[in-house]
């Protein structure tokens, strides 16, 4: 009895870990995307860079191209072509 009880503790902790992962089906848009989207949709990128992102775009505008990305501090060409394929501009697809 023990041993099921705990294979059903150990199941429903790992129900709720999944649970709380938030899942990404397309790419994100990087001109509408919210700090959490960004974060967690950017490989590399987490809430305090996904803020600075939303800042730069609040000041500057909406990003015309995915590589302007590089113009926010902390965002590399690396971390740009590392999650190009999960990025868009707009909602013409992926640049």
């Amino acid at each position: 009895m023990h041993k099921v009880k705990r294979l059903f503790l150990s199941l429903l902790v790992s129900t709720a870990m999944l649970a709380s992962l938030q899942v990404y089906a397309g790419p994100v848009d990087i001109n509408t995307a919210d700090a959490a989207t960004l974060a967690g949709a950017i490989n590399g990128v987490g809430e305090k860079k996904a803020a600075t992102i939303i800042a730069y775009r609040d000041v500057h505008g909406p990003f015309a191209r995915i590589e302007d990305l590089s113009n926010v501090k902390g965002i590399g060409l690396g971390t740009i072509e590392k999650n190009r394929q999960n990025l868009v501009v707009g909602s013409t697809g992926v640049q």
